[in-house]
């Protein structure tokens, strides 16, 4: 099975360099200055399962592909943000061919409708991952911890030919991959648990500890996690008992260090995912007048973006 990874940066870059140290056939999508990174350097990977160098990962740039060198593609994995996913769809579509299957790994499910809409409904699988990791100065991907899930399936929960193929692509590789038939209930899952910790850490600048332990802490999180449960039920896809009781029990942890990876971007004045995140699943309640603990969350969030935009212009 011949996989396009889109980008090399600090997800798409491990799940990528964790197949490929597995000996598949892994070609990563870059731009032109991360191709000469790669070809000077290598694909480098720290993490504490075992470091990974790759000293030549094959590559393609967006204009290879548009050039036609990049046919024969089973397999897009799709990993980048939400405020990028347009661009990145642009680039990658010269390689996405009849029988191309799309692997995206993003946040929330807006996506979903972006991908059915340019490739076809029957391309689009569902993929969700889990993994703390950033890229150091020298373009090394760090992992921080032992987390590095790769949950994967068909939408409609069928065990089809190619999800096997997928299935049997992941055997033997030093992450975590997960074949999943509920693979659309687990994005939801992910994401009114990720709404909920990036809403509130965000929203109070701190962490989840800090905000249990302050007054009416505890009883905001909680509202806020059963706002956004509310919604995805109301959508037809209630969670789970087990994965509510697990997230929170995550979410309303005494001293716990825990924060979104949004309110890192914040401390660092980075873009954010707030419209993919927060903002989608908003406009997905039946109810305006519902969630309003979310949409004080969602406000703080665009505040952010105006006064970032406003500073930059």
């Amino acid at each position: 099975m011949r996989v396009l990874v889109v980008g090399a940066g600090a997800t798409g870059g491990y799940f990528g360099a964790r197949l490929a140290e597995a000996g598949r056939d892994i070609t990563f999508l870059v731009r032109p200055a991360r191709a000469e990174t790669l070809a000077a350097e290598g694909l480098k990977v720290k993490s504490p399962i075992g470091d990974i160098h790759i000293p030549a990962p094959k590559t393609l740039t967006a204009a290879d592909l548009a050039a036609g060198k990049g046919e024969g593609f089973d397999l897009v994995l799709l990993s980048c943000k939400a405020y990028d996913l347009d661009s990145a769809l642009d680039d990658v579509a010269p390689a996405v061919g009849p029988s191309t299957a799309v692997l995206p790994i993003l946040n929330g499910l807006r996506h979903l409708d972006v991908l059915d809409t340019r490739f076809g409904a029957e391309r689009v699988l569902g993929g969700s991952c889990a993994i703390v990791s950033t890229l150091g100065p020298a373009g090394e991907v760090r992992q921080m911890n032992e987390l590095h899930t790769l949950t994967y399936g068909e939408r409609d929960g069928s065990r089809s030919e190619r999800i096997l193929a997928v299935e049997a692509l992941m055997e033997g590789v030093r992450f975590q991959p997960k074949l999943s038939e509920t693979i659309l209930i687990e994005m939801w899952e992910k994401w009114v648990f990720l709404a909920t910790l990036a809403g509130s850490t965000c929203l109070m600048r701190a962490t989840i500890g800090d905000i249990v332990a302050a007054p009416g802490g505890l009883a905001f999180i909680n509202g806020l996690y059963d706002e956004c449960i509310a919604i995805a039920a109301a959508s037809g896809q209630t969670p789970r008992e087990k994965p509510v009781r697990n997230g929170r029990g995550i979410l309303t942890a005494e001293g716990s260090a825990f924060t979104a990876s949004m309110l890192r971007d914040i401390e660092g004045r980075a873009r954010i995912e707030a419209d993919h995140i927060v903002g989608d699943l908003i406009a997905r309640s039946p109810d305006e007048s519902a969630c309003p603990l979310l949409r004080q969350a969602y406000t703080h969030l665009k505040a952010y973006e105006n006064r970032r935009g406003r500073e930059q212009a």
